[in-house]
């Protein structure tokens, strides 16, 4: 399809809306993942809506020493792939468009959820991902807007600041693109070495020991659960082979919906073995948490769960997150 550039907020504003407007937010360079995205928003929208792709690098999210220069622009490209996704319009501001005047003097902070995982390790970023969504939002004025799961703790902080702060539009998060090796779609994997991305799929292999491991627990937990809790529980539990829960079936029936602790222990494994590689991995956080404030969870936990990680392969970080759920019926 035609997909029309648009470099000024007056532009999009002139457009005829007929139906749902539904935004993509990126920061251009796009790939399958934002392909996803922009599709999902098509599907939103309906034939007489409209999709609507910001490309827009932000300065304030780029905290020293992070890669603002060498962030790839490649608009020309990101017209194609958008076009091909479905989208009516790609809307590229320059920096002047989006910041007139300068570096805003009032922005939008993150708030203790901000200063934690990714906000620890770079701080302000999120301070300055939230005033950027903010003032898109405003520019674009969508009712729908659409954002990968992979960047949780972001999709996180639009949605509450979207409820906090009254903003009148539909956040939408669209689940992670992975490559057939597991790694997670991102515009950085195009700086990994052959070797930097054999050590880098260590950050989804933990994840999925993770996922493992909390399946294997609440399989056992469902079971112990169908017979008395009786000397029959073990007998039970022992005759489909499950020796070692057999060994205290009663405890297991009664212990809490799932051990975070042997979810987290799980994923550091794989962890702790990638930082022996050559090149290694450099482990920044692996958290196990609340998704409504990136807290903690404990072991009495239930309902859903973020197990996140963060590592650095080279000069590239990585991130990836899959969503875990706590808790089996009775």
């Amino acid at each position: 399809m035609t997909t029309t550039l648009l470099r000024t907020a007056a532009e999009l504003h002139a457009r005829v809306r007929t139906g749902r407007r539904a935004v993509v937010m990126t920061m251009g360079a796009l790939h399958e993942g934002h392909a996803t995205l922009i599709r999902t928003a098509r599907r939103i929208a309906g034939p007489d809506g409209e999709v609507v792709v910001t490309v827009f690098v932000n300065p304030l999210q780029f905290g020293a020493g992070e890669d603002l220069d060498r962030y790839p622009r490649t608009l020309d490209a990101d017209l194609e792939v958008a076009g091909r996704a479905g989208a009516d319009v790609v809307f590229a501001p320059a920096v002047d468009e989006v910041y007139p005047g300068g570096e805003p003097q009032v922005r939008i902070t993150a708030g203790p959820m901000g200063e934690r995982l990714e906000g620890a390790s770079r701080p302000g970023h999120f301070d300055g991902m939230l005033t950027v969504v903010a003032k898109l939002l405003h520019l674009t004025r969508p009712d729908v807007a659409l954002y990968g799961q992979k960047d949780a703790q972001q999709l996180a902080l639009i949605r509450r600041m979207v409820r906090d702060l009254n903003f009148d539009v539909e956040i939408a998060g669209v689940p992670t693109v992975r490559e057939e090796d597991g790694l997670a779609l991102s515009s950085r994997n195009r700086y990994l070495s052959p070797k930097e991305r054999r050590t880098a799929l260590a950050l989804s292999q933990a994840l999925f020991a993770g996922a493992d491991r909390h399946a294997a627990q609440e399989a056992l937990r469902a079971r112990a659960r169908e017979v008395p809790a009786t000397r029959a529980r073990a007998e039970a539990l022992s005759a489909i082979g499950e020796s070692r829960a057999a060994a205290d079936a009663h405890a297991v029936a009664k212990a809490a919906p799932g051990s975070a602790a042997a979810v987290r222990a799980a994923a550091r494994l794989v962890l702790d073995e990638a930082a022996r590689l050559t090149p290694p991995l450099e482990l920044d956080y692996l958290a196990l948490v609340d998704p409504d404030d990136f807290t903690e969870i404990g072991d009495d936990f239930t309902g859903e769960a973020v197990l996140a990680v963060a590592a650095r392969v080279g000069a590239t970080r990585l991130i990836d997150n899959i969503t875990l759920t706590f808790g089996v019926a009775s």
